[in-house]
């Protein structure tokens, strides 16, 4: 497959510098405009590697996809779930602008994230149609996505802990952690467990209707890191709003690739045949059904 790296989709200002955002592209050498999967990496809100995951990137893109790994805007950069979602509609718009040139198929596009790249991903799907996010160069291209991959992704962030013990709870949503920093922004004191407009604003669930994008959202039953039952309020505001939505729940499974904090195995059950294998399945059923 051709790989082009570093393409600079966007370069939103942040503290009045410009700040380049990039993507990586994957396309298979075969005939034909391919449909679009945009990869949205996790990384806590802080961080967003667009390098991650090269292994799952590139087993979907041997499907027969143009695979996009994009970078987005963090609290690293004192930004807010605003802009990361608004940098991943850019990425698609960008990509959809420039099509003919890369190979892709713009009618067939969808959003695959991880972990706070999950929670962009659930976000993008259901706000298509909408128009509060869309900032940026290529304003003619539509951003709307035709299916939504949301791997342990948070939904409602007010519950993201609930699964956990009560000091963890108390951590995650402290004035200032780092789900509160990428809603309010820095040195905010506001929290989503008592701003409930703000906790609203920035749920998945509040923009869910007749123009969102159908969504696999997948679990592990031993994540530590965001409460499984997260997907679950997440299915069942899916199914509240009669958008199309499919829960798998992996066993055994931890929050991703933990490598990073020294689990070298968590990722494992996240790299089988079998659950790759229903990811592909599933972009089939949305993208070439």
């Amino acid at each position: 497959m051709t790989l082009r790296q570093n393409i600079t989709y966007a370069s939103p200002t942040v503290d009045g510098e410009r700040h380049d955002l990039r993507l990586d592209l994957q396309v298979p050498r075969t005939e034909g405009p391919k449909p679009l999967v945009v990869y949205i990496t996790g990384g806590g809100f802080v961080r967003a590697d667009k390098g991650a995951n090269l292994d799952g990137r590139t087993y979907v893109a041997e499907q027969g996809y143009a695979v996009a790994s994009i970078e987005y805007r963090t609290t690293s950069t004192g930004s807010t779930y605003r802009d990361g979602v608004a940098d991943v509609k850019s990425a698609i718009r960008y990509l959809r602008a420039h099509a003919d040139e890369l190979g892709i198929d713009t009618t067939r596009v969808a959003v695959w994230g991880q972990s706070a790249g999950g929670y962009l991903a659930a976000m993008t799907g259901a706000t298509n149609g909408r128009d509060q996010f869309e900032r940026g160069d290529h304003l003619d291209r539509s951003s709307d996505v035709q299916a939504v991959v949301d791997q342990f992704g948070a939904s409602d962030l007010s519950k993201i802990a609930d699964d956990f013990d009560a000091e963890t709870r108390a951590v995650y949503l402290a004035p200032g952690s780092f789900v509160n920093a990428y809603v309010f922004g820095p040195n905010s004191t506001g929290t989503v467990a008592t701003d409930r407009a703000a906790n609203r604003a920035a749920d998945p669930a509040t923009y869910l209707g007749p123009s969102s994008a159908p969504v696999a959202v997948f679990h592990g039953d031993d994540d530590h890191i965001i409460s499984p039952s997260q997907s679950l309020i997440l299915l069942d505001a899916l199914k509240a709003k009669r958008v199309d939505g499919t829960r798998y729940v992996v066993k055994g499974a931890d929050h991703g690739d933990l490598a990073f904090l020294g689990d070298t195995e968590a990722g494992e059950k996240w790299t089988t045949r079998k659950v790759m294998g229903t990811i592909t399945r599933y972009l089939d059923t949305r993208l070439r059904g």
